[in-house]
C-alpha cells in the first residue's frame, strides 16, 4: 500500500474525531464528505445548519456533527473554561464570547482542548497565523518540546534512499531562522513524528552547504552546535550533521564525506537549517522528483491541529485529516 493508504487505514482501524471548522468553503465540505464515506474519521462542523446543509447540496454529510454556536448547549462551558485558561492574560466573560460565538478557529481548538474532538484541521480559508494562535493559546506545547514547528513528509516514487523513498523534511513551513537550540528541538520532534507515521526508526541529518567542516560560517556552527544539542537530548537518536544533502542521502557520497557516520547516507529525516531551504528543498523534489507531499503538519502542539495551505485540494484535506486521526491515535 501506498503511504497515504497504510495511514487511511490506521485512521480506520482507531477512529478518532476531527473538527472542520471552516464550513463556508466548498473543499472542506467535499473533503467532510469522503473522510465520512471512507470512515476514516468521525467529523465535526461548526457553523450554521441550514447554511452548511445548502452549500453542502448533493453531498453526504448526514453522519457528521454539525455544531452551531447559536444554539450549541455547552458554549456557557467553554466560555467559562476559556476564562480560566486564559485570565492571566487579561481574558473576560465577555471577550470569551465574543471569540467563541463569531471565531470558529477558536471554538475548535476549545472543542479539542474540552476532549469533545481529537484534534482540528483548518487553513483553507484562514492564515496559519490565525490557525495556530488559538492552539498555542489554549492547548500550549506538549510536554517536553520547546517550539512547534512544521515538517512535510515526502514520498518519493521510484527511489531507493530514505526508508523506501519515504522522508521528512522540516521545518519547511513555519520558522524562519531557527538557533541552534530552535533547529535541535525541531529535529527531536521531527524524529518522533517519523517514527509515529512512517513506523521505521528515525535517522536524523541536519543539514548544511558543509560536511564535517568542508565550509568555514557562521550558518555551518549553528548546525554543528544543534546536532550537539540535539545528541544531547536524545541520546539513542540516530543523528548527525552537520551533513550535505548527497552525503545524507546517497551511500557512496556518505561514506566518502563522512566515514564513519551511520547517518550519512541513511537519512530519512532531513532538518533543514531554515525556512528558506525547507521550502524551496520540499517544492524541488515534489515538482522535478513527482514527489507526493504531505503537510505542512504540525508537530510539538499538545494535541494535533494542523494548518492546511489555502491552495489546498479536497484531496489534499482528506490526507491532512488522515494523518491528523493517527497523530491523535
Amino acid at each position: 500500500m501506498s503511504f497515504l493508504e497504510v495511514i487511511k487505514t490506521r485512521a480506520r482501524n482507531n477512529k478518532k474525531t476531527i473538527v472542520l471548522p471552516e464550513t463556508t468553503d466548498l473543499r472542506t465540505l467535499k473533503a467532510a464528505h469522503i473522510i465520512l464515506q471512507e470512515e476514516l474519521a468521525n467529523i465535526i462542523l461548526i457553523g450554521n445548519k441550514d447554511a452548511i446543509i445548502s452549500k453542502a447540496e448533493g453531498l453526504d454529510l448526514a453522519a457528521a456533527e454539525i455544531v452551531d454556536p447559536q444554539v450549541f448547549e455547552d458554549m456557557e462551558k467553554y466560555i467559562a473554561a476559556l476564562v480560566e485558561l486564559r485570565k492571566g492574560k487579561g481574558m473576560t466573560y465577555d471577550k470569551a464570547k465574543e471569540l467563541l460565538y463569531s471565531d470558529p478557529l477558536f471554538l475548535g481548538v476549545m472543542m479539542v482542548k474540552e476532549q469533545k474532538a481529537d484534534g482540528m484541521v483548518a487553513g483553507a480559508i484562514n492564515s496559519t497565523a490565525n490557525v495556530l494562535r488559538p492552539s498555542l493559546q489554549i492547548l500550549k506545547t506538549a510536554p517536553n518540546t520547546k517550539l512547534v514547528s512544521s515538517f512535510f513528509v515526502m514520498v518519493v516514487p521510484d527511489c531507493d534512499m530514505g526508508s523506501q523513498g519515504i522522508f521528512v523534511f522540516s521545518d519547511a513551513g513555519l520558522n524562519q531562522n531557527p538557533n541552534a537550540e530552535e533547529l535541535a528541538a525541531i529535529a527531536q520532534s521531527s524524529a518522533g513524528s517519523f517514527k509515529q507515521l512512517v513506523g521505521d526508526e528515525p535517522v536524523v541529518a541536519m543539514l548544511s552547504h558543509s560536511t564535517y567542516g568542508s565550509s568555514k560560517h557562521v550558518d555551518v556552527d549553528k548546525v554543528v552546535e544543534a546536532t550537539k544539542l540535539a545528541k544531547q537530548m536524545a541520546p539513542g537518536l540516530k543523528i548527525d550533521g552537520e551533513l550535505q544533502l548527497d552525503a545524507a542521502i546517497v551511500r557512496e557520497v556518505g561514506q566518502a564525506k563522512a566515514p564513519g557516520s551511520e547517518v550519512a547516507g541513511y537519512a530519512n529525516v532531513l532538518v533543514f537549517p531554515d525556512l528558506d531551504a525547507g521550502n524551496i528543498g520540499y517544492k524541488l523534489v515534489q515538482r522535478l522528483a513527482k514527489a507526493e507531499a504531505y503537510g505542512p503538519v504540525t508537530q510539538g502542539i499538545a494535541k494535533p491541529v494542523n494548518d492546511l495551505s489555502r491552495g489546498c485540494s479536497v484531496e489534499d484535506i482528506v490526507g491532512v485529516v488522515a494523518i491528523t486521526a493517527v497523530q491523535a491515535q
